[in-house]
């Protein structure tokens, strides 16, 4: 019971990660791999000032302003650098990496002794593992409720005409290049965040933590996709939170099968690439259903 209400208590954690990468990913059609290094960034830059004293809140809401200028990075390199945008993540990735080791000073920060958001007193007198479920489902309704009202807002559709068909918003007097850097900049500002809950509820930040994260964030998407079928835009963002929790559900039966966590990146990739057959083999399944059928008929 306590592995699976902290798998659960993972999983609206992580669901932060998901919705940040889909707003790039599925709304502005952008492959970010900026992600990979924003996650940490969030992590390194909550812990540091936690360790130093500072309110856990207001070192989160600075982890997520540091996701934010990374996005603005990305975004810049993108639009008026014109350099592809997995190549332009790619190289904001890498630049992270090195200030995440400047900011720390060493390669890993313990919050061992410091108070974090799971310090508070209700959070503490909550049963094992509900602390999680209880801070990550109140962020998740939080965050998922004001995308959901900024999408239906006139800049909102804007940044899904810019996803749909750039060309089309530019013609319609969408200044397209800002969009993209916007949603960037919010989208790796979400994944920041994330990284400093996690970071919190681990209690330490590492410079490797984020090798594996976009994969992760793609098995949210896909998985609450193929599980929930056709959605709305509105169900898709929360479908997201219910695929990140089905996945982690998903890799703590695997492990109960005697896998090791040393293999959790083999088994996310694995995990990733079955859901995204999914619907091919449903299709092939459909054809060979309806061939079988006219068979059948014409006999």
């Amino acid at each position: 019971m306590n592995l699976m209400v902290s798998a659960i208590g993972q999983g609206l954690l992580w669901g932060l990660l998901g919705l940040g990468l889909y707003i790039s990913f599925r709304i502005l059609n952008i492959t970010d791999m900026t992600v990979e290094g924003t996650f940490p960034l969030g992590a390194v830059i909550s812990v540091t000032l936690i360790s130093h004293g500072f309110n856990p809140l207001l070192a989160t809401l600075i982890a997520f302003l540091g996701g934010m200028f990374a996005g603005l990075i990305t975004g810049l390199l993108y639009t008026k650098g014109k350099i592809p945008p997995i190549l332009a993540g790619i190289l904001v990735m890498t630049a992270i990496y090195s200030i995440n080791l400047r900011i720390m000073g060493r390669s890993n920060i313990s919050l061992l002794g410091c108070k974090t958001l799971f310090s508070n007193k209700f959070l503490l007198r909550l049963p094992k593992y509900f602390d999680n479920v209880f801070l990550g489902l109140t962020v998740m309704v939080v965050i998922t409720t004001i995308v959901i009202l900024f999408l239906q807002t006139d800049y909102g559709q804007a940044f899904i005409a810019t996803g749909d068909n750039p060309k089309m918003a530019k013609s319609l007097g969408i200044k397209t290049d800002n969009t993209i850097i916007a949603g960037l900049m919010g989208s790796n500002g979400l994944v920041a965040v994330c990284g400093a809950l996690i970071a919190q509820s681990n209690g330490y930040a590492d410079i490797n933590m984020g090798l594996g994260t976009i994969v992760i964030a793609l098995a949210s998407i896909i998985i609450g996709e193929v599980a929930f079928g056709e959605l709305t835009l509105n169900q898709r963002l929360v479908a997201v939170t219910l695929g990140s929790i089905l996945y982690r559900l998903i890799i703590l039966c695997v492990l109960q099968l005697g896998f090791s966590t040393n293999d959790l990146n083999l088994l996310s990739s694995i995990v990733l690439a079955i859901c995204m057959m999914i619907p091919r083999f449903d299709k092939l399944f459909k054809i060979k259903k309806t061939i079988l059928r006219s068979v059948k008929s014409s006999e």
